[in-house]
């Protein structure tokens, strides 16, 4: 039979500017809490940290 998916996906939105600019998956199980990245932000035009949010636009 076919194995449940640990891993989810979620976005990363710009701390910021609070603008969704990445999509990722993370695994549910070997990670608690939420994701956070230094990314770069085309709307910023600087790297600034993106949060996990679990709302897809």
């Amino acid at each position: 039979m076919a194995q449940k998916r640990t891993d989810k996906i979620v976005a990363l939105v710009c701390s910021e500017c609070k603008r969704q600019n990445y999509i990722t998956t993370r695994n549910k199980v070997n990670m608690e809490g939420k994701l956070v990245l230094k990314k770069y932000c085309k709307f910023c035009k600087k790297i600034t940290e993106h949060k996990e949010s679990s709302k897809l636009k």
